[in-house]
């Protein structure tokens, strides 16, 4: 059964204009349907993320190049970077609390999500060919240093 389908009009650039007229005329398929598993296939969610979450990271391939640049920094605070220390090294030296085990996890969460967020962003900028920042890419790869996998696991 076919879905409803809905028109929208766009206005394009003309060499993306002839793109699609090019893809439709060697795929002998209608420009709408071109268009519209072009736009499928773009915002694809990664496999195996809650649904919001790959929801948002495809959603990303549709941001401004200063948007994404944005999303580059960090969105787990240093405060929560802190509180999962601490709950990473109480963990060490004892069972956590129900309560502390649901925090932890939740903090775990924000910072899985900052990291996806921001290595998203920077696949995007790589790919639409912006030179990566030395010291963003350390600064990345580097924040494991606070969470402690055999505590955090």
């Amino acid at each position: 059964m076919r879905e409803l389908a809905q028109t929208i009009t766009v206005k394009l650039p003309s060499p993306v204009m002839g793109k699609l007229k090019r893809a439709a005329e060697l795929t002998y398929r209608p420009i709408g349907e071109i268009l519209a598993s072009t736009i499928d296939a773009a915002l694809v969610a990664p496999p195996g993320l809650p649904d919001a979450l790959g929801g948002e990271l495809a959603a990303m391939r549709l941001l401004s190049d200063q948007a994404l640049w944005s999303a580059v920094y960090p969105s787990f605070s240093p405060a929560q970077q802190h509180r999962l220390r601490q709950l990473n090294h109480t963990a060490g030296e004892r069972l956590l609390t129900q309560a502390e085990a649901t925090e932890q996890a939740a903090l775990l969460a924000a910072y899985h999500r900052s990291v996806l967020r921001r290595a998203q962003a920077l696949a995007i900028l790589a790919e639409r060919g912006h030179p990566l920042p030395v010291d963003t890419l350390q600064q990345t790869v580097s924040d494991d240093d606070f969470v402690d996998s055999e505590s955090a696991a």
